[in-house]
């Protein structure tokens, strides 16, 4: 680490450090949690900011009648945090809301504060504002970026932590810029001074490649909830325009901005195009903590099949049967369902969003049918659904009832967490993605699984076009094709697959292992570094927190 770095305060919704610990509900804690740890780990100045969720996210189960997803909540208790004895408030709805200060200092982290509204002194409803993480609705969601942008400057002061830059990890936290104008038009400034100082402040990462998926708010709900902080209404359209949209806000008040793939900045760039005093947004491709996610031996064997010992291409094969055998007495554990060592097996682990296909694979009843009562192919799903996502619902029941129709082939495991991630990545042979291009905007699940030797079998989307060598560390299908006709999108894509995976991938694990081995060692050795944590905090550090004059290249 370099000791000129600036220190950062870096904001986000969600954490996901351990499984068990439910201040997260996907990708975005995940990635967040990550870089945490590898800041910790490479004693990098930077710091999080966050929520101590009562609640956190939905744990989301099938009912085994009916086969549909129900969500269930219970209180959760986190005796390991440290009262940092700080307690700051926020005006929310017109009264003062307490917010206490807790130190998460363990799990390999030392780094993240989280604010806390269920304290004495605040009434009923002010403590189920850090309640449910993305629950609930509109005023409730201000009220709690709210607390992490308002609350969570202030502190920062009580906490005399002093950061030079403030990284808004998705716009949720775009409030805490509006606290850091109103500082300094408190000493004085005028609101287009201190917008222009604030800049200078402030980067942003952007993350959904889905212009409906970007959080925005009438402004009188802003005006009401206090969340305006005495800004006008015309100073709050300059900002994020009306309705309010909070990436275009954090578009606006930040010097610099990124997307999480290369491919991602391109999407971002054309969504974005016609958003006038945007900071431009650059491309810094997202990455794992490898000791979270990955097997360390897989990794070992790895490098020294590439390096040319003759007995690692078999210890290499064994120790990811291995794996694949925790991860089927795990299904077992979990289903009764025993799976085959024997046998192709591939995990899908997805967010249930209907660009992400979770079915696509079940498309052609007539191609995939033979290839699982014939036992040449066997898949491990899991995933959860927004709690308010109907159609997302919807996804995970399709899935489930293919496990009925193929109770020995098909699995699901139901409450995904970091544990089953962790399972799957480490177990599966192949991992499949197929989303429509390009509305992946990273994906990290991919990378997790190229380290620990599990091939990608994927369209070229997220990270993956930067990554693919088609043949010699994975494959793709699709050749990027994209298309805003969804149909023919799919149509194409599936062709693409079916070609791909009868052609290439079967007669590659049943015919020629010393090929598949040989893959699974370009697959460590292509992607540990290059989607590893560290690569991307010093990208982060370099292009973003230090300031282009500072930093010309």
């Amino acid at each position: 680490m370099d000791n000129s770095f600036p220190k950062v305060a870096y904001f986000c919704m969600e954490y996901a450090i351990e499984s068990q610990v439910k201040l997260y509900a996907g990708g975005l804690g995940i990635l967040a949690g990550d870089y945490l740890k590898g800041a910790c780990d490479g004693h990098y100045p930077l710091f999080g900011i966050g929520i101590k969720w009562k609640q956190g996210y939905t744990d989301q189960y099938i009912d085994p009648a009916a086969g549909k997803p129900y969500d269930t909540y219970m209180n959760h208790d986190f005796p390991f945090l440290e009262d940092t004895g700080v307690t700051v408030s926020v005006k929310i709805r017109g009264r003062d809301v307490l917010v206490k200060v807790w130190r998460y200092n363990t799990h390999g982290v030392d780094n993240l504060y989280l604010l806390d509204t269920d304290v004495e002194g605040n009434d009923g409803d002010a403590r189920w504002i850090t309640g449910q993480l993305y629950g609930w609705f509109g005023e409730e969601r201000v009220a709690q970026e709210m607390v992490l942008g308002i609350g969570g400057i202030r502190a920062i002061r009580a906490l005399k932590l002093k950061p030079q830059v403030y990284h808004f990890n998705e716009g949720h936290a775009l409030f805490a810029g509006f606290e850091l104008i109103r500082e300094k038009m408190e000493k004085g400034m005028r609101f287009s001074e201190a917008w222009r100082a604030t800049r200078e402040e402030v980067v942003f990462t952007t993350h959904t490649p889905i212009v409906e998926g970007n959080e925005s708010h009438p402004i009188e709900r802003l005006l009401y909830m206090g969340a305006n902080l005495k800004l006008s209404k015309r100073q709050l359209k300059a900002l994020g325009g009306n309705p309010f949209n909070m990436t275009v806000g954090a578009l606006r008040l930040s010097r610099i901005s990124n997307a999480v793939a290369q491919l991602h900045k391109e999407t971002a760039n054309k969504m974005w195009k016609r958003t006038r005093k945007r900071s431009p947004i650059i491309g810094i491709t997202n990455a794992i903590h490898i000791p979270t996610w990955v097997d360390r031996k897989m990794i070992e064997l790895g490098e020294a099949y590439m390096a040319g010992s003759r007995d690692a291409a078999n210890e290499l094969w064994e120790r990811h049967m291995d794996n694949k055998e925790a991860l089927i007495h795990f299904v077992w554990e979990r289903t009764g369902v025993r799976l085959n060592r024997d046998v192709l097996l591939i995990g899908f682990s997805r967010r249930a969003a209907p660009y992400k296909r979770s079915s696509f694979i079940f498309t052609e009843k007539e191609f995939i049918q033979p290839l699982l009562k014939d036992g040449k192919l066997q898949i491990i799903f899991s995933g959860k659904a927004h709690p308010l996502d109907d159609r997302g619902k919807a996804i995970v029941s399709e899935i489930v009832a293919m496990t009925k129709a193929y109770p020995d082939s098909v699995v699901f495991l139901e409450n995904y967490d970091m544990e089953i991630g962790r399972m799957l990545t480490r177990g599966a042979d192949i991992w499949l993605n197929n989303p429509r291009r390009p509305k992946e905007a990273s994906g990290t699940s991919g990378m997790k699984a190229a380290m620990n030797g599990v091939l990608n079998l994927s369209i070229l989307d997220g990270w993956w076009p930067e990554a693919c060598l088609h043949g010699t560390n994975g494959w793709q299908f699709g050749d990027g094709f994209e298309s805003d006709n969804e149909e023919k999108a799919d149509k194409h894509d599936f062709k693409a697959f079916k070609a791909c995976l009868t052609d290439e991938v079967l007669p590659t694990y049943y015919e020629n292992r010393r090929k598949w081995i040989e893959m699974m060692a370009a697959s460590i050795k292509s992607t540990r570094e290059a989607f590893g944590i560290k690569r991307m905090l010093d990208e982060y550090f370099l292009r973003m927190y230090i300031k282009r004059d500072e930093n010309p290249d």
